[in-house]
């Protein structure tokens, strides 16, 4: 048997176990993080196990990706924890027929779990290197339905709109406007909102005709809302 035959046969076994490993991971991740916090939504669950959270952080990180907590990616920025992500998406409510909204591509996980589950996402990055970077690892790991946009996300994406639901995964000091009117009557945006750094509440926000509602879901702490200088 030649060596190269066994090199291939190696690293073959090689990328297989990986996988699996990851696959077991996840679905480690699924149960004890999600499932048995309360999230019930079984395309949200379904989401989460099949988005690869692995292949969207940081090599030095990889061993940790299916850690509950949320990981530096780098530029000041992180990737959520993956409980916070299945509870933000849960509470929107997508549905495969949905157009969705995102504030903070990030690492483009978030944006992976939504376009599992809904017909278009349109997310939007500031930090013009981590645009880049989600937007190809998005493209690679074959998402057709994602739409990615490097700009202030404070002002939304207005030809696209209106959105069925909105998710913001940074915390600003008060919500913004645009969101609120590039949502659909019926649409839901979710949002953290409070000081940097310091502990803010989740809100949930509902558009009915004229009427805006506003609901606080959970105690979070998110990265600061960036804006344009």
């Amino acid at each position: 048997m030649s060596s190269v035959f066994i090199l291939i046969i190696f690293l073959f076994l090689h990328s297989f176990t990986s996988q699996d490993k990851f696959q077991k991971e996840r679905e480690s991740m699924v149960k004890n993080q999600i499932e048995n916090r309360g999230i019930k939504d079984k395309s949200v669950l379904n989401a989460m196990r099949k988005v690869l959270r692995h292949e969207m952080v940081p090599s030095n990180v990889v061993n940790r990706a299916y850690t509950d907590g949320p990981l530096p990616i780098g530029y000041g920025q992180t990737i959520s924890q993956p409980y916070i992500v299945a509870f933000m998406t849960e509470a929107t409510n997508p549905k495969p027929e949905h157009k969705v909204l995102e504030i903070g591509t990030g690492s483009g996980y978030q944006a992976a779990v939504l376009a599992e589950i809904a017909k278009e996402v349109y997310t939007i990055e500031i930090v013009n290197e981590l645009y880049k970077s989600a937007d190809k690892k998005l493209n690679e790991l074959g998402y057709k339905n994602i739409f990615c946009k490097a700009a202030d996300g404070y002002y939304g994406w207005e030809e696209h709109a209106p959105f069925d639901a909105i998710v913001v995964t940074a915390a600003a000091e008060h919500i913004p406007p645009p969101l609120v009117e590039q949502l659909k009557d019926g649409g839901k945006m979710i949002i953290p909102v409070g000081a940097p750094f310091l502990n803010q509440n989740l809100i949930l926000v509902e558009k009915k005709g004229e009427e805006v509602t506003t609901r606080s879901l959970l105690p979070v702490r998110f990265v600061p809302f960036t804006r344009e200088k």
